[in-house]
This record gives C-alpha cells, sequence and structure tokens, in this order.
C-alpha cells in the first residue's frame, strides 16, 4: 500500500503554499525510501510554481534539492543501506538505453529524464518533489552524501552545486586558468567556492560591490561592478572562461570581448528572452559561447564527494515549512544570502 506522508503543496500560479498529504509508492525492489531532512529552495521552484515556463502541473510539490536518509530499501538495493546519508537531484529516472543515457549524460536522455517534480514517471504517474517528508527513489537515481559536509548545506549542491561543476571541470578550470563567474547570488557564489578549490583564478562580475567582501571570503582573487564601465575596459580579453548564472539579459557582445583567445561564455542562467550576438565577435579569438545543464549522476557524484574533500557547501539560511511563501517572495527580490533550505523536520511541529 502506497504511504501517506505530510508535504507541502500548491494548487495553482497564485495559490500559496499549504500542508497537505501526498503518497508515495510502495518500494519496488530497486527502489531507496528516503527520510527528507532537508530540501533546498531553486528559483527554479518558483519558476514552475509560478507557471512562469508554462506547462505546470497542478497540484505541485517543488523540490529537487533533497538531502537525508537512507529509511528503506528493496530487496534487490546493492548500493545503499539504511541510514546511509543521501541526495537527490533534478531527476529521477532516464531511458538509460540512449547514447546519452549510457555515456553517464542522463540529463540529456533523448526520451526525456524523468522530473524530480512537475514530471511524469513514464508509467504516467505525477512526481512530487523534496518539500515532503519523504521520497522514493531507484537506487540509480540516488547520490551518496559523503562526510565533510553536513546535509543542510549539501541539499542546494543537488542542483546549485552540479550545475556550476559541470561547466567548470567540462571547460577545464583549474591552476593557470583565468576563470569569471557572472553573478554572485545562489548559484554565483557556489561556482566561486568551486572555482577556487579547482586550483583556478576566480573573478566574481556582479552588477555593483555590494557582496565583494563576501566574495573575497569565499574564494574569490578579484571582484568587478559590471555596472562600471571600466570594468569591460580593464578585463579585455582576459579570461578563459566565463559561466553566466544570471537568468537577466545580457550584453553578450560585451562580455564576449572579455575572453582570452580560445575562451568559453557558458550559459546557465536561463534568460527570458533570447540573446544576440554577431558572429565576429565569436571568430575574433577563436571565442566560443556555449550552455550547460546540471549534470548527470556519475558527474554529481563527483561533484559530492570533491565538495565533501574541500569542504565546500552552499550558504544557507534554514527556514520551517510555514516560512516557505515569504522565503519566494524574498528570493524574487534577492533578499537571500544565498539559498533557503528547509528543514522538514518542522513538518511535526
Amino acid at each position: 500500500m502506497p504511504t501517506t506522508v505530510s508535504a507541502l503543496v500548491t494548487d495553482g500560479p497564485s495559490k500559496p503554499f499549504e500542508r497537505s498529504t501526498i503518497e508515495r509508492r510502495d518500494p519496488k525492489p530497486h527502489d531507496v525510501v528516503i527520510d527528507i531532512a532537508y530540501a533546498g529552495i531553486c528559483h527554479s521552484d518558483i519558476h514552475q510554481a509560478r507557471d512562469e515556463w508554462g506547462g505546470s502541473e497542478f497540484p505541485m510539490v517543488p523540490g529537487h534539492e533533497i538531502a537525508g536518509t537512507v529509511a528503506a530499501v528493496g530487496p534487490e538495493v546493492t548500493k545503499f543501506s539504511v541510514g546511509d546519508r543521501v541526495g537527490v537531484g533534478c531527476f529521477v529516472d532516464s531511458c538509460r538505453e540512449c547514447d546519452n543515457c549510457r555515456a553517464g549524460e542522463e540529463q540529456f536522455c533523448t526520451k526525456g529524464e524523468v522530473q524530480t517534480y512537475n514530471g511524469r514517471e513514464y508509467s504516467g504517474e505525477q512526481t512530487f518533489g523534496g518539500y515532503s517528508q519523504s521520497v522514493v527513489v531507484d537506487e540509480n537515481y540516488v547520490l551518496n552524501i559523503p562526510e565533510g559536509v553536513e546535509l543542510d548545506v549539501a541539499a542546494p549542491l543537488l542542483c546549485a552545486g552540479i550545475t556550476l561543476y559541470t561547466p567548470l571541470t567540462h571547460w577545464g578550470a583549474g591552476p593557470g586558468k583565468k576563470v569569471a563567474i557572472i553573478g554572485m547570488g545562489g548559484l554565483g557564489h557556489v561556482g566561486v567556492k568551486i572555482a577556487h578549490a579547482l586550483g583556478a583564478e576566480v573573478t566574481v562580475l556582479s552588477q555593483s560591490l555590494s557582496k565583494q567582501e563576501d566574495g573575497k571570503r569565499l574564494g574569490a582573487d578579484h571582484y568587478y561592478a559590471t555596472s562600471d564601465d571600466e570594468t569591460f575596459s580593464t578585463l579585455d580579453s582576459y579570461f578563459d572562461l566565463i559561466v553566466n548564472t544570471v537568468s537577466a539579459d545580457l550584453p553578450l557582445e560585451r562580455y564576449v570581448a572579455l575572453l582570452a583567445l580560445d575562451g568559453s561564455m557558458v550559459n546557465v542562467g536561463i534568460p527570458s528572452n533570447p540573446g544576440s550576438i554577431h558572429a565576429f565577435s565569436l571568430a575574433n579569438g577563436r571565442r566560443s559561447l556555449a550552455g550547460s545543464k546540471i549534470g548527470g549522476i556519475r558527474d554529481t557524484q563527483k561533484m559530492l564527494d570533491f565538495c565533501a574533500e574541500h569542504h565546500i557547501g552552499a550558504e544557507i539560511e534554514t527556514i520551517t515549512v510555514d516560512d516557505v511563501n515569504k522565503a519566494y517572495d524574498r528570493v524574487v527580490d534577492s533578499d537571500v544570502r544565498y539559498r533557503f533550505v528547509i528543514d522538514v523536520a518542522s513538518f511535526d511541529a
């Protein structure tokens, strides 16, 4: 019989979150039952809960930054045991057969990966996310959270962490590389930490210098305000890699001009409007403009292991389940440094 658990549910794009219940399936042979301890709030949760991207399904339980412990396992589970510290990220299944899945890039599954929430299992069942007391997930889509990073600060790594780790490692951030992170927010601050731990020279490009002290504390070597035109002349042709974490529309020509020979600018923030750039800006310096989308299970585990080794976690503000509606408004107002994390134990308060 399915198990009934407490959850935060919204019934529509203009509806607040309310305490309610949802059903979780009985564990199948390869399933892991996870008692959720913490669930991070990602800006994409807000986009989907408010149907700002279109296609949202209600009722909805968001949350794809999940950290907790294993409560039970199916009879054929080999990777996890009761009591293990584990996490779940942005997807909970994929076809496992396409070339991308076989290559460990399940986030690019050609059949379409099964989103942790606001998605559908291949059987047609709606998925509900981490703003709840527990979740049941196939062991192949569960991550081990190593000692060295606490569960609360690990939760945002399941989205924010892998979103930055993937482009930084794929495009070779490391010793001798000059890396810029555009934006010092929920994504950008994690990118600063990871790029610094990889050994790169790290620069933050932010609209103002208001977070400069934080940026330097988290590992930035330099910090520049993009509202100052002199920044763009000072840093002309300077960077090997720029990772853009903001969702605002940017003048791409100006930022691409900051790339050195063979430099790349990678977008992980998704603006609402399409950008434009003249091909000559790329041809001049053999520059590249690219995008990146989270990471597969293999790389997500590598990211967690790396973060545990270097004691990297998100900078968080912990809230109760009853604070989520206000927290959404605060995220939109950029009034958080730097991620909200829900203490799921507060369901019992």
